[in-house]
């Protein structure tokens, strides 16, 4: 049966302080008048006094003892609306409890059920993605379709492969990062955020070369970001060039170095506001590789990588992304005895800048890399 009735344990332990500051005050009335009240002195000495002095006493000590009575029953009916206020204030929250795990289990069986039958829950972020054991990153998992983040894209640690993407959001949230690519491989592309709302991943940095000569990974993509608002991600770096190997033999020169990979792009903002990614800064060249014996010329530094371009900007609120600075380009190698050492490297050009809104600002234009230095003549 249903009551109108309702308790609120915070207005129970109001009453009860309440009730113990109304004893306490009464406690110290009587105690004060008890004196005053039960030791009456006759006005004089004949009997007529003596006996209404006797009256007034014994009255006195009878409203004493009411009292007593009344303090002891005041005291110990405190201390029941004490106890029964606790007691229920635990019940409630065990309550509350029991019924928090009750309204829990369905909305997990929902979640469960939706991601079995789609690949991505209903609410929650997606998983980060991981490091294989072949060293290549995997994906990271999809935001739920209403709520939640994407997944980083898990870094490769094999050379040449590309780093993991990050995972997309659904309605609402962010994209996730994209992992670092391998030795001279890509990073992943940051995921989009959510439809309705939410920033793009920023892209994974493109993995540095190893093999001589070898020309650096490029930068991730950034995510877009959901189209009625949010930032695009910024692009990943570009990896580094590796320097070109020394020769050992006479008259051949020294390799090349490789050139560094470009920076990604920034990602497109929401179309209403938002802003567009920065792009990633290019990588820088490698060295080139110094010359070996007689007439055996140093080799050229690697040229810097370009610098991503800014992402789009929102449609009316917001600026454009600005362009990634170009990579510095790499130094020449030395030449081997009576032979010129190599040039060096051109800088990269700097990334475009990304258009900005009806209000905002066009990106700006990265800065070029710097050129790398000649090698020395042997």
């Amino acid at each position: 049966m249903s009551s109108p009735f309702f308790i609120d344990p915070s207005v129970v332990q109001w009453v009860t302080e309440n009730l113990d500051n109304i004893g306490e005050n009464l406690a110290s009335s009587h105690a004060a008048a008890a004196g005053p009240t039960t030791g009456v002195v006759p006005a004089a000495a004949d009997e007529v006094s003596t006996a209404i002095a006797s009256l007034f006493g014994r009255h006195a000590e009878g409203y004493q003892s009411l009292a007593a009575k009344a303090a002891a029953f005041h005291d110990q009916f405190t201390r029941n609306l004490a106890a029964s206020g606790a007691s229920y204030k635990s019940a409630e929250a065990a309550a509350v409890h029991e019924l928090q795990s009750v309204a829990r289990a369905p909305g997990a069986a929902i979640n469960g059920a939706v991601a079995a039958a789609t690949g991505r829950p209903l609410i929650g972020n997606g998983a980060n993605g991981t490091t294989g054991v072949d060293g290549q990153g995997t994906a990271g998992g999809d935001g739920g379709w209403l709520f939640g983040n994407g997944g980083a894209g898990g870094n490769s640690t094999a050379s040449g492969a590309m780093g993991g993407a990050g995972g997309s959001a659904g309605l609402i949230g962010r994209g996730g990062a994209g992992g670092m690519g391998g030795a001279g491989a890509a990073g992943g592309a940051g995921g989009d955020g959510g439809f309705l709302n939410g920033s793009g991943g920023a892209g994974g940095a493109g993995g540095a070369a190893i093999t001589p000569g070898g020309v650096g990974g490029a930068g991730g993509a950034g995510g877009d970001a959901g189209f009625f608002g949010g930032f695009g991600g910024h692009g990943g770096a570009g990896g580094a060039g590796a320097p070109g190997a020394s020769s050992t033999v006479p008259v051949i020169p020294g390799q090349d170095g490789g050139a560094g990979g470009a920076g990604g792009a920034g990602g497109r903002s929401g179309f209403f506001v938002g802003g567009g990614g920065d792009g990633g800064a290019g990588g820088v060249g490698g060295a080139g590789g110094n010359g070996g014996g007689a007439l055996s010329a140093g080799g050229a530094g690697g040229d810097g990588g370009q610098g991503g371009a800014g992402g789009h900007g929102p449609a009316f609120v917001g600026n454009g992304g600005n362009g990634g600075p170009g990579g510095n380009g790499g130094n020449g190698g030395d030449g081997g005895p009576g032979a010129p050492g190599g040039p060096g490297g051109l800088g990269g050009p700097g990334g475009t800048g990304g258009p900005g809104a009806i209000i905002g600002a066009h990106g700006a234009q990265g800065a070029s890399g710097m050129p790398g230095a000649h090698g020395a003549t042997g």
